[in-house]
This record gives structure tokens, C-alpha cells and sequence, in this order.
């Protein structure tokens, strides 16, 4: 049996980055956020945050529409169905893992 560590290399890394992971866990469980939100949310810088964001809007996980309100720009984030597959598919890989290592025995000590 393949240790369940060895798996852990087949994780999507762009999802897996811890900012990235809690930007699109969070997004999943609202129909969107605002920029400054996020932010606060995750502690990112808005350098670190744009940057995740735009990483994740490239491969089509998340949209970003920006508007004003008033003359006040506005930033909001939604996580597309593919992102919300993504992130789920994630989540299950993950327990499983965590699931599998529970069970591990290394070799030899059976």
C-alpha cells in the first residue's frame, strides 16, 4: 500500500496555496464578497490578494466585476461552478487522505 504522504504531491497547487484555499472556501459559501472583505478575511496584503485573485480568475475559478458605489470603487468576487467543483473535489481528496492516514501502518512494523 502507497503511503497516503506520497499522495499528498497530487493535490492542485493552485488550489492547495492556504491564501488561495481560504479565498475559494470562503467564496463557496456566499454568492459573492467584496474585495475588502476578502481581505480582512484572509489578513492578505491587497498586493497578496490581488494577485491570488487574479491567479484564480486565469484558470476561470473565480469572476471579479469592479463597479463604484457612488465614487467609491467596488471590487466583488464569486466563485464560478467550475471553482466551487474545484474546491469541493479538493476538499474530498483531503479527507480521504486524512482518512487513509489514519489506517497507515509503515512497512515492517505490521
Amino acid at each position: 500500500m502507497k503511503a497516503p504522504f506520497e499522495e499528498l504531491a497530487t493535490l492542485d497547487r493552485l488550489i492547495h496555496e492556504p491564501a488561495r484555499l481560504a479565498l475559494l472556501t470562503a467564496l463557496t459559501s456566499c454568492e459573492s464578497a467584496d474585495f475588502l472583505y476578502l481581505q480582512r478575511l484572509t489578513g492578505l496584503s491587497k498586493g497578496n490578494l490581488s494577485s491570488h485573485l487574479s491567479k484564480l480568475e486565469d484558470v476561470g475559478f473565480v469572476t471579479v466585476e469592479k463597479q463604484f458605489k457612488g465614487k467609491t470603487p467596488l471590487t466583488r468576487i464569486a466563485v464560478t461552478d467550475k471553482g466551487r467543483e474545484a474546491v469541493e473535489q479538493h476538499w474530498r481528496q483531503l479527507e480521504q487522505l486524512r482518512s487513509k492516514a489514519k489506517h497507515w501502518v509503515p512497512r515492517g512494523t505490521e
